[in-house]
């Protein structure tokens, strides 16, 4: 069926207001390439789940794509159950438009399909999705969120038993149910009351929460008490009961909270962006800090899976990036628990192919087994698993993405902003009583190890013809690899759908250049973009920076 039949069919059939004046303005403005957008394709399932902006149409985020997405996970559950009893699903939602509606209505279509689901009731972090789905014994989790995407996306991510987003396999069978399903005619639902009055829907009890940040405090590293000043911005989105709690609990009670970006709020009215990788989003809790003089500002995402930092040196309040934060847990980690005699033999660490070179400098000097996976969490959770069925899961000591995601202990298996924040805290105290900033212990390591940058470029390609440019970029370079990239020679060149050091074919392209350089290639596997990953080293900060500065301009030409 063509857009305009699928946008008639619409109209037709969508009785929701807010649906309905979406359609209606759509056909008023004659826009025919805005109703393509959203008719062009069905939002695609995949092994983060489903993401997209809001509003009318096959390819947005609503009732129907939501409802239809979940019949198809109701119909794998149901259709692995057998004779048997299906299995029980749990739910989490943000604080993003609509996140609740579509949590709600999740449970109320599982309900429909004789699947108890288990709902937070009220909004939590990630983190505590993939906790409670493996404390709560359940085959499947469902979080309503788009993570730190622009206000006007939502999501809807889905994790196995295990509490990882689910695996490619798992993926392809839910897709192959939802795309047997017509999301007008075949999702079955019931009203939620109904559904928690049959016993098919039931409140998550606070004894979970508890119990999850139990297994945080788990992590959390002995040393003595000093004061700590922190300015904290949940940035609109869920983090602040979790993390506020975790810190009262290591003494760190000193906690100042941006106002304006503490309550929910999925329009993110003080950073449209919330995203704590950039300064925008953190600009109103740097303002604070002008005003209290903390020693360290934290800001979690919308879904309070991934944590950005910020300290003052000298005049100006520096952002740490995820591979800096990163590199900097890992040392601590290694060094306190080799101090406290904790640490475990033959200890592991987890990052991923487009995380910083630095980490295995670091990782040899304690002794770690510093391995790299595929982009996704949900492939470190994977290490943990391989770990825990040979009864090995205490060797696993942290995991991070470059992307502000990191994970101490094995309670989830996602990234956890949550723990990350306890620690940032105690690694920030830790170094207080030598008279260090975390910025200052940072240049210690660059000093100690080399000067590492890494940058990411990002390249937006919207629409069905964005996405065709999009797969004729990556298409080219197969078809033509580089041979050098700013005057500086490609050793080696890695596709890795082909398959590299034995990792699942993934659609990812890496360039490694002389003198320890490297660019990595990607599209997005959550918004549309190509991802452009720039490593260097140099004998100094500006120098690798310069470099990158060369790599980026001679990447740039080949995205037009």
């Amino acid at each position: 069926m063509d857009c305009r039949s699928l946008y008639n069919l619409w109209c037709e059939k969508v009785t929701d207001p807010e649906l309905q004046a979406d359609l209606k303005a759509m056909g008023e403005s004659g826009d025919e390439a805005a109703i393509e957008d959203a008719f062009y394709r069905t939002l695609e399932f995949g092994t983060a789940g489903l993401r997209g902006v809001l509003g009318a149409g096959t390819n947005r985020m609503n009732i129907h794509t939501v409802g239809q997405a979940t019949q198809g996970i109701a119909n794998f559950i149901n259709g692995k159950a057998g004779d048997g009893e299906p299995g029980t699903v749990a739910i989490c939602y943000d604080s993003r438009i609509n996140s609740q509606l579509f949590a709600h209505a999740a449970a109320s279509v599982l309900a429909a399909n004789g699947i108890k689901s288990y709902v937070y009731p009220r909004l939590q972090p990630t983190p505590a999705l993939s906790f409670a789905t493996r404390y709560l014994g359940c085959a499947i989790g469902i979080n309503v969120t788009a993570s730190h995407n622009p206000s006007k996306y939502n999501g809807y991510k889905v994790y196995g038993p295990d509490g990882c987003q689910i695996a490619s396999e798992i993926a392809d069978a839910i897709t192959q149910a939802i795309e047997g399903v017509d999301m007008f005619d075949d999702v079955r639902t019931m009203p939620f009351e109904e559904a928690q009055e049959r016993g098919l829907a039931s409140f998550i009890g606070e004894e979970v929460l508890d119990a999850f940040l139990d297994a945080v405090y788990e992590q959390h590293i002995e040393q003595e008490e000093s004061d700590l000043r922190v300015v904290y911005t949940p940035l609109n989105g869920t983090g602040l009961e979790c993390v506020t709690r975790i810190l009262k609990r290591i003494g760190v009670t000193d906690v100042h909270v941006v106002e304006e970006q503490a309550k929910p709020d999925g329009n993110f009215p003080t950073c449209p962006y919330p995203n704590p990788e950039i300064r925008e989003a953190l600009e109103c809790g740097i303002a604070l800090c002008e005003k209290v003089h903390p020693d360290l500002l934290l800001a979690t995402d919308p879904d309070a899976d991934r944590v950005g930092i910020a300290v003052k040196d000298g005049e100006e309040y520096q952002l740490l990036s995820g591979n800096e934060v990163g590199v900097l847990l890992l040392d601590f980690i290694c060094r306190m628990r080799k101090e406290n005699g904790t640490l475990p033999e033959n200890p592991v660490a987890v990052t991923t192919i487009v995380s910083t070179s630095l980490v295995d400098p670091v990782a040899a000097k304690y002794g770690v087994d510093m391995r790299r996976v595929l982009t996704g969490f949900k492939y470190i959770g994977g290490v943990i698993a391989e770990l825990e069925q040979r009864n090995e899961k205490e060797r696993f000591i942290f995991g991070f993405e470059e992307s502000y995601g990191y994970l101490a202990g094995t309670h989830a298996r996602d990234k956890d902003a949550v723990v990350a924040s306890m620690l940032i805290c105690q690694m920030a105290r830790y170094y207080r009583t030598l008279g260090k900033n975390l910025y200052q212990a940072m240049q210690d390591i660059y000093r100690e190890f080399g000067f590492h940058h890494n940058r990411t470029v990002s390249y937006a390609f919207e629409g069905s013809a964005g996405a065709e440019k999009m797969a004729a970029i990556m298409a080219g370079f197969r078809e033509q690899p580089l041979s050098e990239v700013a005057g500086l020679k490609v050793e080696q060149f890695r596709d890795y759908k082909q398959g590299v050091n034995g990792l699942p074919s993934a659609n990812v392209l890496e360039f490694c250049l002389e003198q320890g350089n490297k660019v990595i290639v990607r599209p997005s596997g959550t918004e549309p973009k190509v991802k452009v990953y720039l490593f260097t080293v140099g004998d100094s900060a500006q120098q690798a920076e310069a470099l990158a500065d060369s790599l980026s301009q001679a990447m740039a030409a080949y995205m037009n």
